[in-house]
């Protein structure tokens, strides 16, 4: 007996089929290459192909069940191929022929045409056009965004309201019902769109608004929290309704009350103080906080503490707009934000004087509206559509954007 006949591997009977519809069987060892295998398909179903070399590798086999190309080099072993395999013998497509010059120039020359002028080109061809002095500059400051003048007026506009409410002979019952519309406001107002989109992605509803809450009602930080703190123990813990100093006012506010004498000045005196501590307690609402993450992702690109809360506080918390303010002229400065509009001017004027206006700053909700949008402008949107402070916001910018035009 011969020794390799020994040791010989396993034989395989394999399905080999083609593309023209022919098909027979082959046996071959469990051992024998691709390759081999290859020229025993083609000498089967192409006699007389061996003689160009390139037959061979003009052609491939496929295993039919997993449509992997089987490598040459390997053995059938190796490719895991099993008895009774199906496999397909093809012939492997041309490749596409290389473009000709022509054609690349044609094609060069196409793009040419359609592609647009250049300064230089657009300066040759407006040469001889007349100019116009138009400072494009000052158009650009004048057409500035909405936003950035409201604030200014929103803080003129705050310390209007209060002085019209302080003359109410109900000023404290009034502001006092502010100020709980205003903490009403912070707890319950949810967006209810975002807040749908959270829990249809499976977090549990309690957990989605808190996420809300602490990331100023975007979905995507709300999302990127919740996978966070997914293992937090305190991930459900209630946010704190109520701070040390929120306490502390109104402990005070209730001992003006309780202390309260008969006569009508000491009654007025109590007012006087408890309309101040009202007033701070609103204003306390309105402080910065700055988003702990843009923080630390300023503070990595080597800027200061400070000056990168500086930059959240002006950009409203917008992390990329913060960066360009630090890298930029940093205008406006901190300072600004807390500056009112010249009441001297004709814009303001014109916004007192308007009777809608008039009329909505004896409304305390007014006062919540401009204190929260001081806060958080992106709620602007939602108290323009508010039926009692959206048409005073919808005159002041209009009254804006006609002395913008002037």
């Amino acid at each position: 007996v011969q020794e390799e006949k020994i040791f010989a591997g396993k034989v395989l009977r394999l399905h080999v089929c083609t593309m023209e519809g022919a098909e027979w069987l082959e046996e071959v060892p469990e051992d024998t290459t691709v390759e081999k295998l290859k020229e025993r398909c083609l000498k089967h179903c192409v006699p007389g192909s061996l003689e160009d070399p390139k037959t061979v590798t003009h052609h491939k086999l496929i295993h039919a069940t997993s449509e992997k190309v089987l490598t040459d080099t390997k053995t059938v072993l190796e490719e895991n191929i099993q008895d009774r395999d199906v496999l397909l013998l093809i012939k492997k497509r041309a490749p596409p022929p290389l473009p000709k010059m022509a054609d690349v120039s044609a094609e060069e020359k196409r793009k040419q045409e359609q592609k647009a002028p250049d300064k230089e080109a657009i300066l040759k061809a407006t040469a001889n056009l007349p100019s116009r002095n138009v400072d494009r500059t000052v158009a650009h400051h004048n057409m500035r965004d909405f936003q950035t003048e409201l604030r200014k007026i929103l803080v003129s506009l705050i310390e209007v309201a209060q002085k019209l409410l302080a003359l109410n002979p109900d000023a404290v019952e009034l502001f006092k019902k502010a100020n709980a519309m205003l903490d009403e406001d912070e707890e319950d107002r949810v967006d209810e769109i975002a807040l749908r989109q959270l829990t249809e992605m499976g977090f549990p509803e309690s957990r989605a608004v808190k996420a809300l809450r602490l990331n100023h009602m975007s979905v995507t930080q709300a999302m990127e929290w919740l996978i966070e703190h997914a293992d937090d123990p305190a991930v459900d813990t209630p946010l704190p309704g109520q701070t040390p100093s929120e306490a502390t006012a109104e402990a005070g506010a209730s001992s003006a009350e309780a202390t309260a004498g008969p006569s009508s000045e000491a009654a007025g005196e109590e007012a006087k103080d408890e309309l101040t501590e009202i007033f701070k307690k609103i204003r306390r609402k309105r402080e910065f906080r700055p988003d702990p993450r843009a923080v630390i992702a300023l503070m990595e690109m080597g800027f200061d503490e400070k000056e990168v809360v500086d930059a959240l506080r002006v950009n409203n918390n917008q992390q990329n707009a913060a960066c360009e303010w630090l890298l930029g002229d940093r205008k406006p400065s901190p300072e600004d934000l807390d500056k009112g509009i010249d009441t001297n001017s004709p814009l303001f004027q014109a916004i007192l004087e308007n009777p809608v206006v008039q009329l909505g700053l004896t409304n305390p909700k007014t006062l919540l509206a401009f204190e929260d949008m001081l806060e958080n402008p992106l709620n602007s949107t939602q108290w323009m559509n508010d039926p009692e402070t959206g048409p005073v916001m919808l005159q002041i910018s209009r009254i804006f954007q006609t002395l913008n035009r002037t």
